[in-house]
């Protein structure tokens, strides 16, 4: 333990107190804490309270006593808005488990006002011109109608299936436009057209958004915890982390959630959603139940093989590039990024967690969804402003920001960093308020994490 000494009106320890945020065994919630002071002036030091019958810690009664160490004070007024003095560096080194030197609004004023005006004419231009190519792949594809062009299609028209989401995506978020009924007509067309639940998955996607990088309050990709992990069968396990499985994974997340969670998408009285909610997911369901039903008047009209490559399979390809997508922006970076729980979460520091991505091509033709610290930051800004925001923003992000790396016009880097986070991002630690992903070297069948 080190040694307290008196120096002019507080108390200091004699040698330095480190407080390590890079990856190593977690120590409990309680334990972390304890490292937190809450600064008294220098008037409140008095000598006599120093000693304190049952309150030992190692010898040393503590009570009412100012330390200067130099820790991270949050409040709850200011969640999400901690400020470091440390700039994130810890002997040297860039750690991004620290506080960030900054607030979050700090980063909203240094984005240019004009990012914040949503054009609802403008969104409807995407519309319009993402359900033209939709209906243009089609007919190309139906005319040809030979096997190679086929593939072509499937590809083709699954990219522009996840680019109708992106666009409801938006219209759940309010950033289509200021016109709630606008947003959801809009967003149940595209998404029930897709077979997405709109305020299901709305509903849902707020909640990620509000406690995203939380281990246990986060909704989309968020990790499993160790005792979750080690309840799962050997089968589910090998399921969740064996390429191609997870990129398929979420219609049945629509249906059951994740690991650890109950409820669905679809009822109305799931876990997800509150009394007052109710309404909203009939309504979608039933959107979703009329497109099950065109979708099966269609597969008797038209014969269900050709339904199946028309439909069926760019459907498959969309539930890939969703899945491809919302893992690789929460997971895969180079540097492990930390995960929070209790009191070290924030809104701010579960944001600074998320990743952007290049797609080189289809960062376009998806409605640059891969600029993603910014939208996860302020899901109210419009996709055709993301890039300049981002840009703005990054002076004030500093290190805090990775700066993706650049693609060539098919993204085909992705496959190799969504391989490595698969067979190295398995689970993280019960205890501790800032825990970064563990591997199981036993999943394979080997020793070895690589």
């Amino acid at each position: 333990m080190a040694s307290w000494v008196v120096s002019e009106c507080s108390l200091r320890p004699f040698t330095a107190v480190k407080i390590h945020h890079k990856p190593r065994p977690s120590l409990p919630s309680n334990t972390i804490n304890a490292f937190k002071f809450k600064p008294l002036p220098c008037s409140a030091f008095k000598v006599p309270t120093l000693w304190s019958k049952g309150r030992n810690l190692g010898g040393l009664g503590l009570l009412n006593v100012s330390a200067p160490l130099k820790v991270t004070i949050t409040s709850e007024e200011d969640k999400g808005k901690e400020e470091s003095t440390t700039d994130g560096v810890n002997n040297g080194e860039f750690d991004p488990g620290a506080a960030p030197p900054f607030k979050l609004s700090d980063i909203k004023a240094a984005i240019p006002k004009h990012c914040w005006v949503k054009d609802p004419w403008r969104s409807m231009s995407y519309v319009v011109r993402d359900v033209v190519v939709v209906f243009g792949l089609a007919a190309v594809a139906a005319y040809f109608n030979n096997w190679f062009v086929w593939p072509l299609y499937w590809i083709a028209q699954g990219t522009m299936f996840w680019a109708l989401f992106v666009l409801g995506h938006d219209c759940g978020h309010g950033s289509f436009s200021n016109n709630p009924a606008l947003n959801s007509v809009a967003g149940h067309l595209l998404h029930s057209s897709i077979l997405v639940p709109y305020h299901g998955w709305r509903i849902s996607h707020r909640t990620h958004h509000q406690n995203h990088g939380h281990v246990e309050n986060d909704e989309s990709w968020h990790p499993l915890s160790e005792k979750i992990y080690k309840s799962l069968d050997n089968a589910t396990r090998l399921l969740r982390f064996t390429l191609p499985f997870p990129m398929l994974a979420y219609p049945i997340y629509l249906w059951s959630r994740s690991p650890g969670k109950k409820g669905s998408h679809f009822h109305p009285d799931s876990d997800l959603f509150v009394p007052n909610e109710r309404k909203d997911i009939i309504t979608s369901t039933a959107c979703w139940t009329a497109m099950v039903g065109l979708l099966a008047y269609l597969s008797f009209a038209m014969g269900p093989m050709p339904l199946l490559k028309l439909y069926g399979i760019p459907y498959a390809i969309f539930v890939m590039w969703l899945d491809l997508v919302t893992y690789l922006h929460h997971h895969g970076h180079d540097e492990k990024l930390p995960w929070y729980r209790g009191k070290e979460w924030s809104y701010l520091r579960g944001g600074l967690t998320t990743l952007d991505r290049d797609y080189g091509w289809i960062n376009n033709i998806h409605h640059d969804i891969g600029t993603h610290v910014i939208h996860h930051l302020f899901p109210q800004i419009p996709h055709y402003h993301l890039i300049e925001a981002t840009e703005a923003a990054k002076p004030v992000l500093g290190k805090y920001y990775r700066e993706p790396k650049k693609s060539g016009p098919l993204p085909f880097y992705l496959l190799g960093i969504l391989i490595k986070s698969m067979r190295k991002d398995h689970y993280v630690s019960d205890i501790g308020d800032v825990v970064y992903y563990q591997t199981d070297p036993q999943l394979y069948g080997t020793n070895k994490s690589d």
